[in-house]
């Protein structure tokens, strides 16, 4: 029988979903970390509960998923970050624990606004913030509309530089009946999907307990219209090449970015180029680039050796 590739093996070589363990090889301190419900009368999503974890001791550090996990990816840093910080790490709308309110467009200033919410919900606007991949983007879109929301920006390997596929993806998801054919397609396994669609570097690390995770939103109607939404709106191209023009014309005249910037991208990964790095620190002027190698688009996971360190040097812990 294929089993799980071992520690070591071949960079982002998946196995089988049959073959993953239940638990994590690796433990970490997710579950034991508090668990917040937090309500919040937004003005651009409407009221809600925000499903938040919290860990640690220190000052605040919010902490910002992407596209299609949660909180719980944060599970691996979370000792070394509670050290120094008490760490927030809410599940973005329709996502982990959050409800999904769908009625309206979550473009990438609606979810910027709301992460500001969620942040004076919790008491700590001002606070450094940590994001991955789309909540890089939302963070970035954020710091340009609110730079007092944040002292400082870890951004781990944002999209956000309009490309081919995105206009593909545009194309695709503008066909009649598409949406509904992507949502029939993920409802068919949606533990699966989350599996096939998270890429690690040590793909060892996986389990059946990250496929709940991430799979238990998709299982739901609301959950996989949640994720076609940030397909959709969230990463509309149409939307993002105007802001990225922007972005440009202020690199142009060398106007610093809003907020001090630290720009972490692996050196290889399959779900976002790693020349998005170096493309973000031309358009944000002052921002620093470092490039983290044996890890991934979720270098927080399976690179924590060489997250961490510039994490903690860059916000002073």
């Amino acid at each position: 029988m294929p089993t799980p590739p071992p520690p070591g093996a071949a960079p982002f070589r998946q196995g089988r979903f049959e073959d993953l363990p239940d638990l994590p090889r690796r433990p970490h301190p997710y579950f034991a970390t508090a668990a917040l419900d937090i309500p919040i009368a937004s003005a651009v999503l409407g009221p809600m509960i925000v499903h938040v974890r919290r860990f640690g001791t220190g000052p605040p550090v919010l902490l910002v998923h992407g596209l299609m996990t949660s909180s719980y990816t944060w599970r691996y840093v979370l000792e070394p970050l509670g050290a120094h910080f008490t760490c927030y790490a809410p599940d973005l709308p329709g996502n982990g624990r959050s409800p999904a309110p769908l009625g309206p467009r979550w473009t990438p200033a609606v979810l910027a606004a709301w992460l500001g919410e969620v942040q004076a919900a919790l008491g700590i606007r001002g606070c450094p913030v940590v994001a991955n991949s789309m909540g890089g983007y939302l963070a970035l879109h954020w710091a340009e509309r609110d730079p007092a929301a944040m002292t400082k920006l870890v951004c781990v390997h944002a999209p956000g530089i309009p490309e081919a596929r995105l206009y593909a993806l545009k194309a695709l998801l503008a066909v009649p009946g598409m949406q509904a054919m992507l949502r029939a397609l993920i409802a068919r396994d949606p533990e699966r999907w989350a599996h096939r669609n998270v890429h690690y570097h040590d793909e060892s690390l996986k389990s059946r307990e990250e496929a709940r995770e991430y799979g238990a939103p998709l299982a739901t109607d609301t959950g996989r219209r949640a994720l076609v939404k940030y397909l959709a709106e969230t990463m509309d191209v149409g939307v993002m090449g105007p802001w990225h023009a922007r972005l440009q014309a202020k690199a142009a005249r060398q106007e610093p970015f809003a907020v001090p910037t630290l720009l972490l991208y692996s050196a290889a990964d399959p779900m976002v180029p790693p020349r998005f790095g170096a493309a973000f620190a031309a358009l944000l002027p002052g921002a620093r680039l470092e490039r983290l190698h044996g890890a991934s688009h979720f270098a927080h996971v399976d690179g924590v050796d060489v997250f961490v360190p510039p994490v903690l040097a860059f916000l002073g812990g």
